[in-house]
């Protein structure tokens, strides 16, 4: 529906689908990537496509690598400062989720020209911008085109001391794993989409997408935390398997202990789910033992995460530092949610 003060659509409309849950679902880009042609991979590029990781690294000098990944999707919310903040936010997430700094990005911008106003793509653009400040960082560039739907992310270049470089793939035996952001961000959007958010769920919402993943290079320097990653649209469960699958062993969830933005669990009842959520189960949930789990839960456990929070997986006697990291970060909701064993590579979850 038009907004009456612009007479433009509400962005969400434009949109098949919003955030993170645009992503091709696990099983379908699997199938995409398995017939891609093989490249040498020099010895300086430590981390590439090998374990689905969070952004590729090049080793330049002994103790000096770039980070470099790329994020972009459509709108998961109407207010376009918004839209740019949130997009800009998860896109700078991978960089974090690596232990690195981040040190500039560029802008990718696909707008429907002849629909949006130069205003509303603009305060998209300065969205992004306020995020990347920040950072402290600049937008140093990018690259326009004309779209059918609005598409706003960037590339984010950051650095590491490989020393500290922290990958998703190096989980240990005995690890626990701490999660630092509540899950339930697609529950609210699809719940937005379809005019049923309030207000004070819109602004847990914001708050959510919008904090920015800072506390991943101190934990990468922590002594006990092996690896990370960031929750993103494959969902806890889907990450999570990653992890697993990369590590060569088993991921425990304890469902009960995982954190829910307030308000999920009631509107996801009420039918408020994203078609992510169904199409990431149906990717991955028969490599899930979950038995005692409900449709619902299921939901949640699949449920896509714009600008989720980092996952990670540290020694027992580290949790209480890292726990002490996320909240010295304004990251209240971080739990520990589980813990990694030994056996066949796979998640369960109780």
């Amino acid at each position: 529906m038009p907004d009456p003060a612009t007479q433009e659509p509400r962005l969400t409309s434009l949109a098949h689908g919003g955030g993170c849950g645009c992503k091709i679902a696990p099983g379908v880009l699997e199938g995409i990537l398995r017939g891609a042609t093989a490249l040498p991979v020099p010895p300086e590029l430590l981390v590439g496509i090998e374990t689905s990781d969070d952004a590729a690294v090049y080793q330049l000098a002994p103790n000096l690598a770039v980070v470099a990944t790329t994020d972009f999707f459509m709108p998961v919310v109407d207010d376009p400062h918004d839209f740019g903040r949130i997009a800009a936010t998860n896109a700078l997430s991978d960089i974090y989720a690596m232990g690195a700094t981040p040190i500039f990005a560029l802008a990718l911008v696909g707008m429907p020209v002849n629909v949006l106003s130069q205003g509303t793509i603009r305060a998209i653009l300065d969205g992004g911008a306020e995020a990347c400040r920040g950072a402290g960082i600049p937008i140093a560039g990018g690259h326009t085109i004309d779209s059918v739907e609005p598409i706003y992310g960037l590339v984010a270049i950051g650095v590491v001391d490989p020393a500290h470089l922290r990958r998703n793939a190096d989980a240990r035996p005995g690890d626990v794993l701490v999660l630092g952001k509540a899950l339930g961000v697609g529950v609210y959007s699809a719940a937005l989409k379809k005019g049923a958010l309030d207000a004070a769920g819109y602004a847990q919402m914001i708050a959510s997408t919008t904090r920015l993943n800072t506390p991943g290079p101190d934990l990468a320097r922590m002594p006990g935390v092996h690896a990370i990653t960031d929750v993103t649209g494959f969902g806890l469960a889907g990450h999570a398997l990653e992890m697993a699958r990369g590590a060569g062993l088993r991921v425990e969830i304890d469902w009960a202990a995982v954190p829910l933005l307030p308000g999920v669990p009631a509107l996801a009842e009420a039918g408020f789910v994203t078609g992510a959520s169904g199409r990431n189960w149906a990717s991955y949930g028969a490599q899930v033992a979950a038995p005692a789990l409900s449709d619902l839960d299921r939901a949640l456990l699949s449920d896509p995460q714009t600008s989720g929070g980092l996952l990670v997986a540290c020694a027992p006697e580290a949790a209480e530092a890292v726990l002490g990291c996320f909240h010295a970060a304004g990251f209240d909701a971080a739990a520990i949610i589980g813990r990694v064993a030994a056996g066949a590579p796979g998640l369960s979850v109780g």
